[in-house]
């Protein structure tokens, strides 16, 4: 049965059946769970989730790899446990994108989310001494790849 909510978005409806659950939710929001992706309207890297606990909140999502070839995170037993995934079983990197008013793009590669395709489950982790940040800025492309 589908449901419907009122976000930035308009009126979008989901399935519960598409849920993306965030079973600890997030670093300083612990009381969003359950999600929606919702649909990539422009060909690009970048898509939106959208809570379903709160309409107001949204977050811009990204593969991190397409920008650092080198990032890699990979989930630890406690982790996995959340997820409700295997060591055999792959998981997915994400980074929140932050667009500031300057329009700088930023990627918080210090507290990626981590998504399990098989369970939708997804859980957001802080990394301890790493080096990364919050914001971490693109990458510059150097004019010869332009």
């Amino acid at each position: 049965m589908k449901k419907t909510i009122t976000t930035r978005f308009g009126e979008v409806e989901y399935s519960p059946d598409n849920i993306l659950t965030f079973p600890e939710g997030l670093v300083g929001l612990p009381a969003l769970h359950s999600f929606i992706v919702m649909p990539n309207t422009k060909k690009g890297p970048l898509f939106w989730i959208q809570s379903v606990d709160d309409p107001l909140m949204a977050f811009i999502l990204t593969d991190p790899t397409d920008f650092f070839l080198d990032y890699n995170v990979i989930p630890d037993e406690k982790e996995r446990k959340l997820l409700g995934i295997d060591s055999t079983e792959q998981s997915v990197i994400l980074s929140i994108v932050t667009v500031s008013e300057t329009r700088e793009i930023t990627l918080n590669l210090a507290a990626p989310i981590i998504f399990a395709p098989t369970t939708s489950r997804a859980i957001q982790v802080i990394l301890e001494d790493s080096p990364y940040s919050t914001k971490t800025k693109l990458p510059e492309i150097a004019a010869s790849q332009k």
